[in-house]
């Protein structure tokens, strides 16, 4: 049996249990199955639980939190040191060497006088030309197809927008989702599934575009509307409980009517 490590160092000492783990010989069996392919939904997920621990204020969790998507990190370096391709020392100094190179305000000669909108552009005048280093020449080259949908959309959207392929006005979006809304309308009618789902996300991505141009985070707005439907139909389910009732043995309206207490109760 191995020896626990016990490296001074906890960053040291974590990537010395993840080797451990790995070892053909001695470690654990599960953890020597994985790859990048079966560990990317869980670091994803790990991602998504420190988003929503920040949403919930729940800062007595997020050092935990942040401890399991750092060791998601950490596995995925060991995969690639277990192939050769590079270990973790070799993320840690990609990513402290592009921070310098993206901060020439701080690390370099340029000057810190300048607003945080000037900042944004530099980054992104940087970030193009390290696409160009790397042959991606296209305006969407680099935005990552695994990102979550709604995501990918802002970002491909963004890129649009910098070569002018935008909207110049909010109005102008807002009649798009009136057409696209229309669309999905007239396509559940009579059209093929696989129709109503092309059009269901052509208005998704114009929701999309709207949220940005409107300056809002689309997927922090949606969280919060999950957060406070899930708070209003809890206060529903609690409320027909008083009542010694499930949501099955009531109704709509019935339902609908304790919601709309719920919200003048300013849940």
């Amino acid at each position: 049996m191995p020896e626990t490590p016990t490296h001074a160092d906890p960053m040291q000492r974590l990537v010395a249990i993840m080797r451990a783990l790995r070892d053909p010989a001695t470690g654990c069996p599960w953890d020597i199955e994985q790859d990048f392919g079966t560990i990317a939904p869980y670091t994803i997920e790990e991602a998504y639980e420190v988003a929503d621990t920040i949403e919930r204020e729940a800062w007595h969790e997020l050092r935990g939190e942040l401890g399991d998507l750092l060791l998601q990190v950490v596995f995925h370096a060991q995969i690639a040191a277990d192939r050769g391709l590079f270990d973790f020392a070799d993320v840690a100094e990609d990513i402290g060497q592009k921070m310098i190179d993206r901060h020439p305000h701080v690390f370099g000669s340029e000057s810190r006088d300048k607003s945080a909108e000037q900042q944004t552009r530099d980054w992104e005048a940087i970030k193009a030309a390290e696409r160009a280093a790397k042959a991606q020449t296209g305006t969407l080259d680099g935005v990552a197809v695994g990102l979550p949908a709604l995501l990918r959309a802002l970002k491909l959207q963004k890129r649009a927008a910098r070569v002018g392929f935008d909207w110049p006005e909010t109005d102008q979006v807002l009649d798009k989702i009136t057409e696209e809304a229309r669309e999905v309308q007239e396509a559940a009618r009579d059209l093929p599934h696989e129709k109503i789902e092309e059009e269901m996300g052509d208005l998704l991505f114009v929701m999309a575009n709207l949220a940005r141009h409107m300056k809002v985070d689309p997927e922090a707005a949606l969280r919060r509307a999950n957060t406070k439907f899930t708070r209003r139909f809890e206060w529903i389910e609690a409320e027909l409980a008083r009542m010694a009732k499930r949501p099955e043995d009531s109704d709509l309206a019935e339902m609908d009517m304790l919601w709309n207490a719920a919200k003048k109760a300013g849940l």
